[in-house]
């Protein structure tokens, strides 16, 4: 897959929706990373809650290119203000860091990743003391920080370092009933296909679950490759056509299977089901939601994002659970997972958490309940979700396409026509409903709509739809990429 040309000159340091990423080499330097770094970590000491008396921060990594020297640098950086660097001391998963961050009692964690980013990115993530990415006050205090230019002189010094990786599967355990899952896999003969897309999730599966599972659980692209096979390790199918063919084969030779992705930093999940169709977090979120409400009686509300699929909430209200829609974004989950209680958040490009565990998303967490909830229903992944759909009602089908317009003034345009006069028509259908929660969704029937969403800091269209049908989506988003270039 071809990378977009690379920038000539480095972009304003900016905090986007869950921290600072750029183009290694040019926005992403060591000269530009120590300021964001000390900085950052002054304002998790300046925001400490009262009574947290700890000095520490966390500092974390991916596997991508120079991640790990980076996060040695920014350990200077830290100790520059005052402050003592933890460092892991191995590439982990983010939600690693979290955990740590509220395990430990720390201020906070700096993780030097790029997620779900194409090869050449790399960034900052902040997590605050409760475990999750902090706000966008926060991050504007950060910003103020560095315009203020205030000098902070890197301090060199021995590093502790730490296993983070094993503290945050040890957590895990303990929150988990492995044993019963491990029974359950063997009872059902199903057939577990770990794909990590070469990120800090590697091997994570097959240390929860241990050998004892009749060869079940088994992984590939667990290597480290700061390429990734060259493409971005974002959990949507075009990139999983290695993991989509292993589960094909299994079902050739008749033995149920499902596969499991995660993507580079270990934070969002997507699945295969037995039939080698990509289940995205619109399919998995109403199975969670069903197993956590249902089976297991848990307490809270389901909060989901308005680009969230229609049978979620479908899900939700048949089990008689109140149901939150919110802008796009998990930094709006977390603040409802921090200001009551809440049993499961979701957003469709990959993130879930739950508010048993951490307001953060943690892919291992959720792949595990998603086996769990396969053993405890008997049934593998594509039966489950037909049953729900039979059960609740809701469409199966949801794409989304992301659409460069020629420039800003292009966007600037496209957005005022939506915001004075949306469209009554969309192929044919007329718009029953128009919804500006984050952005214009625009209701077509039951489980049926499209949703325009622009970028926050570049002339990118984000067009969603679901649907009864693939040809229906299809049609919709074709008649809404022509909307979008006559505008």
């Amino acid at each position: 897959m071809a990378s977009a040309p690379l920038p000539l000159a480095a972009a304003p340091i900016r905090f986007g929706t869950d921290g600072w990423r750029g183009i290694l080499g040019v926005d992403i330097t060591i000269e530009r990373l120590l300021p964001v770094a000390a900085a950052s970590a002054q304002e998790l000491a300046h925001q400490a809650p009262e009574g947290l008396t700890s000095r520490t921060v966390v500092i974390g990594y991916d596997r991508r290119f120079l991640a790990p020297e980076l996060a040695e640098a920014i350990a200077s950086a830290v100790r520059g203000v005052g402050l003592t660097p933890l460092l892991t001391s191995s590439a982990v998963p983010t939600p690693a860091c979290s955990w740590t961050a509220v395990e430990r009692q720390a201020l906070g964690a700096l993780v030097i990743t790029a997620s779900h980013n194409p090869p050449e990115w790399l960034g900052l993530k902040i997590k605050g003391p409760f475990g999750g990415s902090v706000e966008g006050d926060f991050t504007a205090a950060v910003e103020q920080r560095l315009a203020a230019g205030a000098l902070n002189v890197p301090v060199a010094g021995e590093l502790e370092r730490f296993d983070a990786r094993s503290e945050h599967l040890e957590g895990l355990r303990r929150k988990l009933d492995l044993d019963a899952i491990r029974a359950g896999l063997k009872a059902m003969g199903l057939r577990v296909i770990v794909d990590p897309m070469h990120g800090s999730a590697a091997g994570c599966v097959q240390d929860l679950l241990g050998t004892d599972v009749d060869g079940l659980v088994s992984e590939i692209r667990g290597n480290r490759d700061p390429l990734f096979g060259g493409c971005p390790p974002e959990p949507l199918a075009p990139y999983l056509k290695e993991l989509i063919a292993a589960i094909r084969a299994c079902s050739q030779q008749g033995q149920p299977a499902v596969g499991l992705v995660f993507d580079g930093d270990g934070d969002r999940i997507a699945a295969v089901d037995e039939q080698g169709r990509f289940c995205s977090t619109q399919q998995l979120m109403p199975l969670l939601i069903d197993h956590l409400a249902g089976t297991r009686n848990l307490p809270g509300s389901v909060v989901k994002t308005v680009s969230g699929s229609d049978l979620m909430r479908l899900v939700a209200e048949d089990l008689g659970r109140e149901v939150l829609e919110l802008p796009v974004g998990f930094k709006y989950i977390a603040s409802e997972m921090l200001a009551g209680e809440v049993l499961i958040g979701g957003e469709e490009s990959g993130g879930v958490g739950f508010g048993m565990h951490l307001p953060e998303r943690d892919a291992l967490f959720a792949a595990m309940l998603v086996l769990e909830a396969l053993v405890q229903g008997g049934q593998p992944l594509g039966a489950r979700m037909e049953a729900l759909r039979q059960r609740c009602g809701g469409a199966s089908h949801y794409d989304r396409l992301d659409l460069r317009l020629a420039d800003m003034e292009s966007r600037r345009r496209l957005e005022s026509l939506l915001a004075t006069t949306p469209p009554q028509e969309i192929a044919g259908m007329p718009v029953q409903e128009v919804i500006t929660t984050d952005g214009v969704k625009l209701r077509l029937g039951a489980s049926h709509w499209l949703m325009l969403r622009f970028s926050g800091t570049e002339p990118l269209l984000r067009l969603y739809c679901e649907a009864p049908d693939a040809e229906r989506v299809a049609t919709v988003l074709t008649w809404a990429r022509r909307f979008a270039e006559a505008a």
